[in-house]
């Protein structure tokens, strides 16, 4: 067995977004780099025969970043967004699959951002924002570019590109909102079109409203506003005419379990299809008939679909779903799946199954040697029903332990871990089962898959009983010899980056902590963070809610940075903008000012995410070496 390296886990090519040709004969999907080297991601398009009697062949030959292949209605035509003629800048490009040409469809200064082939052949629907005016490029010119919150926001509008002439024009609809997503009618009808007040990731998911509109005559229709964070439109036909659903959150909160929405569009009533569910709805896809739905359920994920009346479950399959593509007559789908050791491919089949892969983008970890995986299943302390991961050093058996433990938190909190492979650039499970540690992967409440009522459980309340739940992972595999109780480590990124530093706080039973782009204090990421409001529903307060102390306070790490005594690692992107540099600037001078051991490093460059290769190698060596450093005899 060969051993795992950095360099295999951040150079692979990962698969994305796979779109089936409505005939169900083609397919074509996203090849894209782990990482980058540049300044820009180069990606290709690929297609895929789903009869598997010509070899997938690649699609594109240009370096260029390129993404969100769409069909046309007779599968005949493959439209796509590319940056081939100007880098940083997607036009709208297409395929013709008789020839093989390729012919740029836009100049769009500003470029596109995503695109909808209608039913009717000659016309594409476009979301782009506005080119500059005459004066907006004298004002660039000039710098006399000050920017007044409010005044002239980018926003994305609805324009229509008519092939035939090559024309796009932008129908004077929606006054000035952020248009988000476009979704026709199966039949041909109207478009179904999402629209915020703003494109701000703060402000635009509280304020989102459905309309209809008419590409042929123009007439729109508001349907009312939607719940926060709406998304994933789809159409079908019910009693009584035509019904939209969505995916939103579960109102009245801001943290909380996803719903799916039905709108009957005559009469207006808008149902919860999902109330009362233990799973999440993660994504809807629009078919000719009742949609196809997928479920966060647990460690797992369940297919549905959406009748009149009922849910009806198809398939349930270990770990994750994603990026459902379906045939208009809804019989076949393609996927994003995986397993435990193997990871994420495109997956082809019925939705009832089974699914068969048809790609292997990754065969260079063939062959290489990790970690076993099991799922747990146990209670909390006050008989929440919990599930997680454990993941063994390579090659050892539980009778083989107590090992040394390291606690990786996942993010969100609305997140979760499935049951698939754990191997990414960030702290990830089988990366450290690779050098000896069992690795505990728990899903404590507040995350996705076991519905509404757990994931808004932590609202307000953040750190409380979801450390709890995590402490109790940890003592489970202390009891049964698996863990060591004095060599044990927790980690996170993001809300599990928050975890991990609020543990520190709490306790001194962790020898070793890493905290990436972690929240150190809530009342500053709800002033600063690009989703304020959101992080306000978990911290409880914002810091104009009066004189203090405020809730948020009990619940921020930074409040209790005088009670930390475990070795720190903080690392964190420096064009951070989900959860701002400052929040890791604080938590470092506390540390300092407590002397307390720690490393503080900041990625140039780098947002929330880590997108660079040798970024991505330092994340994996540092981590190892510091969990190392400490935990190690």
């Amino acid at each position: 067995m060969t051993a795992l390296t950095s360099e295999l886990v951040v150079d692979g090519r990962d698969p994305r977004t796979p779109a089936l040709g409505p005939n169900g004969r083609l397919l074509c999907y996203v090849l894209a780099p782990s990482s980058r080297t540049g300044d820009h991601l180069d990606t290709e398009l690929w297609l895929v025969d789903t009869d598997g009697a010509v070899a997938p062949r690649r699609a594109t030959a240009d370096t260029a970043t390129e993404s969100r292949p769409r069909w046309s209605v007779d599968s005949e035509t493959l439209f796509f967004l590319s940056d081939r003629a100007d880098r940083g800048t997607p036009q709208l490009h297409k395929l013709t699959l008789a020839d093989g040409t390729m012919t740029t469809l836009t100049s769009w200064q500003v470029g596109v951002i995503d695109h909808l082939p209608l039913t009717d052949p000659n016309v594409v629907a476009l979301l782009a924002e506005d080119e500059p005016t005459e004066q907006d490029a004298r004002r660039t010119r000039d710098r006399d570019d000050a920017v007044v919150v409010g005044e002239r926001e980018p926003r994305a509008r609805m324009r229509l590109l008519d092939l035939r002439t090559g024309r796009v024009t932008t129908p004077p609809v929606f006054a000035d909102r952020h248009v988000v997503e476009l979704r026709q009618r199966p039949d041909g009808g109207p478009l179904a079109v999402l629209t915020g007040a703003s494109a701000d990731n703060d402000y635009g998911p509280r304020t989102g409203q459905l309309h209809l509109f008419d590409v042929t005559t123009g007439a729109v229709e508001n349907l009312g506003p939607v719940g926060a964070d709406a998304r994933s439109l789809a159409w079908w036909p019910g009693e009584g005419g035509w019904h939209l659903g969505w995916i939103a959150l579960t109102p009245p909160f801001l943290q909380a379990g996803t719903a799916v929405f039905d709108l009957a569009v005559e009469s207006r009533v808008v149902r919860n299809r999902t109330a009362g569910l233990s799973m999440c709805p993660t994504e809807l896809c629009q078919t000719n008939a009742a949609p196809l739905v997928v479920f966060a359920d647990g460690l797992n994920t369940t297919l549905a679909r959406l009748d009149p009346n009922d849910l009806a479950p198809l398939s349930h399959r270990p770990g994750r779903l994603d990026n459902l593509s379906s045939t208009p007559a809804g019989d076949e789908v393609a996927v994003l799946t995986g397993t435990r050791y193997q990871p994420t491919n495109v997956y082809i089949g019925p939705p009832a199954g089974p699914l068969r892969r048809v790609t292997n983008t990754r065969p260079e970890l063939d062959g290489i040697a990790l970690g076993t995986q099991q799922p747990l299943a146990y209670r909390a302390a006050d008989g929440l029903d919990l599930d997680g991961l454990l993941v063994l050093p390579v090659g050892r058996t539980p009778p083989e332990g107590p090992f040394p433990l390291v606690t990786i938190v996942h993010g969100g909190p609305y997140d979760r871990y499935a049951d698939r492979c754990q191997l990414f650039w960030f702290p990830s499970a089988q990366w450290l089962a690779a050098a000896g540690y069992a690795v505990l992967l728990p899903n404590p409440r507040g995350g996705q898959g076991h519905g509404h009522q757990f994931a808004a459980s932590v609202a307000g309340r953040v750190g409380q009983q979801e450390w709890t739940d995590i402490q109790t992972g940890i003592d489970l595999l202390i009891a049964e010899g698996i863990a060591d109780p004095d060599r044990l480590g927790i980690a996170g990124w993001s809300h599990g980056g928050f975890m991990s530093a609020w543990a520190i706080g709490q306790t001194d039973r962790f020898r070793a902590a890493l905290v990436g782009a972690g929240v150190t204090d809530w009342g500053m990421l709800a002033a600063t963070g690009e989703n304020g409001q959101f992080e306000a529903a978990l911290g409880g307060s914002t810091g104009w809610s009066g004189i203090g102390p405020h809730p948020h306070d009990a619940v921020s790490p930074i409040s209790f940075a005088s009670h930390i005594r475990t070795p720190v690692l903080i690392l964190h992107g420096a064009e951070d903008t989900n959860v701002p540099l400052g929040q890791a600037v604080y938590l470092h001078r506390a540390l300092r000012h407590f002397d307390v051991e720690h490393e503080f490093v900041t990625y140039p460059r780098e947002g929330h995410s880590i997108r660079e290769r040798n970024h991505q190698l330092d994340v994996l060596r540092r981590t190892r070496s510091w969990f190392d450093r400490w935990l190690r005899p």
